[in-house]
C-alpha cells in the first residue's frame, strides 16, 4: 500500500513525522536510488528501496517509550556536530532508534520524551491536540498577582498572544519566587520569554509533566519506560 513518504518514516522510528520531512527537504532520503525532495511523494515500502542518510530503512521497529529527566547542559537531540553531550548518551542497551520528542532548552532541565513512535509524537506535539506541559519556573523577584493574571489571560510575544497559562506560586524566598506554569503551546524558549515580558526572568527552569505524567522523583539523567496508562495520562488535563 503506497502511503506519504514522510509518514512511512515516523512508522519506520527514523524520526517524528515532522522532522522526516526536513530530512526530505534537505535530501537525505532515497527512494529506488533517486534523492527526493518533494512533499506527500506516496511510495510503497513493501516493494521500494528506501534509504535515510544511506540507512535503508527497514519494518515497523518495536514501539519504545521512554520519559527521561533531561539534566541541565544536555541537547535534546540525537547528534551534534560540535561534539556536545546529548540526550541519547544517557540511554544505554537501546536498539531501536529513538528521538526526542520536542525540545528542552540547553539550559532547562525535566520531563523528556523519546520515542521512535511517530505518530504518537505528531500526536503530542499538534496544538489541536492542546497536550499541557507544566513546568516549575525560579524567576527573580516576586511576580505581583496583576502579572501573573496576565500570563492567564494570554500576552503578546513576537507579534502572537500566548494561549491561556495556569500560574500557581509555590514558593518565595527573598530574591525569587518559584512557579508553577501550565502551557499547551511548544514555542522557542516560551516559558523564560512569558516571564521576560513581565519583569521577571527565569533563574531556574524544570519541566515537571506532560498531562498527568509526572516526573516524580526520577533523577536528572535517570529515565523509564512508560506503559499504556503512562501514554494515555499524557493526553489528561
Amino acid at each position: 500500500m503506497r502511503e506519504r513518504l514522510q509518514k512511512v518514516l515516523a512508522k519506520a522510528g527514523i524520526a517524528s513525522r515532522r522532522r522526516a520531512e526536513e530530512l526530505i527537504r534537505q535530501g537525505k532520503v532515497r527512494v529506488d536510488g533517486l534523492v527526493v525532495t518533494e512533499m506527500g511523494t506516496r511510495v510503497d515500502p513493501e516493494t521500494q528501496k528506501i534509504e535515510c542518510n544511506g540507512i535503508p530503512v527497514t519494518s515497523e521497529e518495536k514501539k519504545v517509550y521512554i520519559l527521561l529527566h533531561k539534566p541541565v547542559g544536555y541537547l535534546s537531540t540525537v547528534d551534534d556536530p560540535q561534539g556536545r553531550p546529548i540526550v541519547t548518551d544517557l540511554l544505554v542497551g537501546i536498539k531501536e532508534r529513538i528521538y526526542p520528542v520536542g525540545r528542552l532548552d540547553l539550559d532547562t532541565e525535566g520531563a523528556l520524551l523519546l520515542t521512535n513512535d511517530g505518530e504518537l509524537a505528531q500526536k503530542i506535539l499538534h496544538p489541536s491536540h492542546e497536550v499541557n506541559k507544566t513546568y516549575e519556573a525560579e524567576v527573580k523577584g516576586r511576580p505581583g498577582k496583576k502579572k501573573l493574571a496576565a500570563l492567564s489571560k494570554g500576552i503578546m510575544l513576537d507579534g502572537n498572544k500566548t494561549w491561556p497559562a495556569d500560574t500557581e506560586i509555590i514558593k518565595t524566598v527573598s530574591r525569587s519566587t518559584t512557579v508553577r506554569i501550565t502551557i499547551h503551546e511548544g514555542r522557542k524558549r516560551q516559558v523564560r520569554k512569558m516571564f521576560d515580558a513581565i519583569g521577571h526572568p527565569v533563574l531556574k527552569l524544570k519541566r515537571i509533566a506532560y498531562g498527568q505524567l509526572e516526573l516524580g522523583s526520577l533523577e536528572p539523567g535517570k529515565y523509564r519506560f512508560l506503559s499504556l496508562d503512562d501514554l494515555k495520562s499524557i493526553f489528561n488535563k
